[in-house]
């Protein structure tokens, strides 16, 4: 169960959409925060900046 403020890993590559940007198996997301919508989790990546994630593509660590 994810809660506001939990670290994730992310466990498939995903495009960021709008750019040529990929962020990779096994990068580390801190401090998420979850939101109503088609994207659960919001949060800030490094290198890519803030984004939005479905939590089908994270694992809690």
């Amino acid at each position: 169960m994810l809660n506001d403020g939990d670290s994730v890993t992310v466990i498939r590559d995903v495009k960021v959409k709008g750019t040529s940007s990929v962020i990779k198996v096994g990068t580390k997301v801190k401090n998420i925060r979850l939101v109503d919508g088609d994207h659960d989790i919001d949060c800030k990546v490094d290198g890519i900046g803030a984004i939005m994630l479905k939590s089908k593509l994270v694992r809690k660590i």
